[in-house]
């Protein structure tokens, strides 16, 4: 039996994609908020994604564990702002919910520029969230249904990036060549080249 650890990013990616594709279209005003999403935004959004921040931790992931437990986590928060209202708590504030917004979008920008060590497809996911979280700010901020008709087109895109990023994992591990392209870095080899030469100095 194999000991090696399945890659668990491709299922965190999936409950983010969808979940935030699902949100988006009612925020582009197709549809209202209703117990699809907040079931959505329970089980797969967001506890899919604590657990694959856990398989992240036991694979020493670092970056894993940051993103998907804070996103899954993220994704319960938000559940509990929409339903506790009707609980008897007191509903957030628009400009409140605009600060929880702009908070997440800090994060989620310094999320991002730990992604620049990462394939291009990563980069996507975290650049279009990070703009994604800056234009759901500002229609709290500024009540502009426009704002957010534009927040949730570019939130469609986003999960849609994070949807194929997953999938292009999948594909590629399986087919054990690139089929779907993530715009992978390549490895600087520079040292790798100098040592050699270095090497038959010293020995000269």
């Amino acid at each position: 039996m194999s000991t090696k650890l399945a890659n668990p990013a491709p299922l965190g990616l999936m409950g983010f994609g969808m979940t935030t594709i699902l949100l988006n279209i009612h925020n582009a005003g197709y549809f209202p908020i209703d117990s699809m999403i907040l079931a959505m935004g329970i089980f797969y959004g967001g506890l899919s994604q604590v657990i694959v921040g856990i398989m992240c931790f036991q694979r020493g992931d670092t970056f894993g564990t940051t993103a998907f437990t804070s996103y899954g986590l993220f994704w319960l928060s938000l559940v509990g702002i929409l339903v506790m209202p009707y609980m008897g708590l007191p509903a957030s504030p628009a400009h409140f919910m605009g600060w929880y917004l702009s908070l997440w979008g800090v994060f989620t920008g310094f999320m991002f520029i730990g992604s620049l060590c990462y394939p291009r497809a990563k980069q996507v996911v975290f650049g279009s969230l990070t703009i994604l979280f800056a234009l759901l700010a500002a229609r709290d901020f500024t009540g502009s249904e426009l704002i957010g008709t534009i927040a949730g087109f570019e939130g469609i895109f986003c999960g849609a990036s994070a949807i194929y990023f997953a999938m292009a994992q999948v594909i590629n591990n399986e087919y054990g060549r690139t089929v779907l392209p993530i715009g992978e870095k390549k490895k600087q080899s520079t040292q790798d080249e100098l040592t050699p030469a270095m090497t038959q100095q010293v020995a000269a």
